[in-house]
């Protein structure tokens, strides 16, 4: 099922995914707001002021990739795809936050007497919210994976979190609907619910952005592959200090190759860019690839190959 959108948006890039994600969050965030203004309703008011936020989220995305996107130069020499880890960093704070001040509503206004509103047209705008919203997030996070954006994915989220509160106010309106104020306590426990789904969701967030702000390594099952093509590499012996980071989703690494002593310097450069080569080829997340070349030691022969001790494991 999953096969048709990855074919209808996979020529969307996490730029204009989040322009469109922009243009969907100006629309709904004008409609709920016009419709909580003149319909007496609360719930849409607040799903609206919720769906404006987002757009204040789409900037920052937008401003993170514009950031990561230009060249190295003299003061970072690595480049500027950091930033999108700190882009990502202050959405899970927001994602965070937005969850407390949901519980923080929710606990305040459960005692209160609501007003009577207008249901048909607050309803209609939050189903389609809904609808729209969660359709966003699935087209934004499959762009955002593809990437290798984790500012991206975490924009993804803010759609998603979007839907919820307007299935929230859906609900909260249904509930007036059909029973009056008696029932409105359920859209207070369904905002608290999700809240705390926001709170697990932003901690993971800012777990993974901090892991790479740390230079993690990646896990095993990432590097095996990439062991596995530099072994077979033709002209390597053996290879060890493999050290890998996460660069703004992507991976940036250095290994030592050891090779036969008698090699011209030419012959080790071609076989250092083939391994770079055939890295890159295996995972095409790999940024740049530092190999250097070393004389093979006798007394390591190819006990050193990190691959073998994985297959050991």
């Amino acid at each position: 099922m999953d096969a048709e959108p990855d074919k209808a948006w996979r020529t969307l890039g996490p730029q204009a995914v989040t322009v469109l994600g922009l243009a969907g969050n100006l629309a709904l965030s004008g409609a709920k707001l016009a419709a909580g203004w003149f319909c007496f309703s609360q719930a849409i008011f607040a799903d609206g002021l919720h769906s404006l936020s987002d757009c204040a989220t789409d900037l920052a995305v937008l401003a993170g990739l514009r950031i990561s996107g230009q060249p190295a130069d003299d003061c970072h020499p690595y480049g500027h795809r950091r930033a999108m880890t700190l882009v990502t960093a202050a959405l899970a704070l927001i994602l965070l936050g937005a969850g407390g001040w949901v519980v923080y509503v929710a606990l305040r206004d459960m005692a209160r007497a609501h007003h009577a509103v207008r249901v048909g047209l607050p309803l209609a705008i939050a189903i389609v919210s809904v609808v729209s919203k969660e359709a966003l997030y699935h087209v934004t996070v499959r762009v955002g994976r593809r990437a290798g954006d984790l500012s991206v994915v975490a924009n993804a989220w803010h759609h998603r979190s979007d839907a919820w509160s307007s299935v929230v106010a859906a609900v909260g309106l249904a509930a007036v609907a059909i029973g009056g104020p008696r029932w409105q306590f359920l859209d207070h426990v369904a905002a608290m619910v999700l809240a705390s789904f926001l709170a697990v969701v932003a901690v993971r967030l800012l777990r993974e952005a901090g892991a790479e702000l740390m230079d993690e390594a990646p896990g095993a099952e990432l590097m095996r592959p990439i062991e596995q093509a530099v072994a077979n590499t033709p002209g390597v012996d053996s290879f060890h200090a493999v050290r890998a980071r996460r660069l703004g989703g992507k991976l940036d690494m250095d290994i030592h190759v050891q090779v036969d002593p008698d090699l011209t310097v030419r012959q080790g450069h071609d076989i250092a860019t083939e391994v770079r080569r055939q890295v890159m080829n295996c995972c095409p997340n790999v940024l740049s690839v530092i190999v250097q070349v070393e004389p093979k030691e006798p007394e390591a022969g190819r006990l050193v190959r990190r691959s073998s001790k994985s297959e050991g494991e």
